[in-house]
């Protein structure tokens, strides 16, 4: 699997995926999560952060099956999905990720008729990457 490559801000995002957990950015003074980690809030502008602990629901809000050709190594796994999921604590932030059977199955192993825009989904993780199960299998 390609591995992400992260900058100095996202750094702390992968490095507690790596724990299991998933976290975000928030802005210290006015509360606002930010995806993807940055410098400065958007919002306030203030330069003072910290990363807030998120249950890990969401809900499917696109998603795109791939098929051949594909990179070299995700090949024998297609075709595959690729969701986009809104987090249950703001639907504003959206993590890329698979929509799995469990942590460490293939990336084919949900039936792409089972997938659906609205779908309910939690975060688990699989080699400091976050992926997705359904809520109700």
């Amino acid at each position: 699997m390609l591995r992400p490559v992260a900058d100095p801000d996202g750094t702390p995002f992968w490095e507690y995926a790596r724990a299991g957990e998933l976290r975000v950015q928030a802005c210290t003074p006015c509360g606002r999560l930010r995806f993807p980690p940055r410098p400065c809030c958007p919002h306030c502008h203030s330069f003072d952060s910290h990363w807030r602990h998120l249950s890990g629901h969401g809900r499917v809000w696109s998603y795109v099956i791939a098929h051949p050709p594909l990179l070299p190594e995700y090949a024998d796994q297609a075709p595959y999905n690729v969701v986009i999921v809104e987090l249950a604590e703001d639907p504003a932030i959206r993590l890329v990720g698979n929509l799995v059977a469990r942590p460490d199955a293939r990336l084919d192993s949900v039936d792409p008729a089972r997938i659906h825009i609205g779908a309910r989904v939690r975060a688990v993780f699989h080699d400091g990457l976050p992926r997705w199960l359904l809520e109700r299998p």
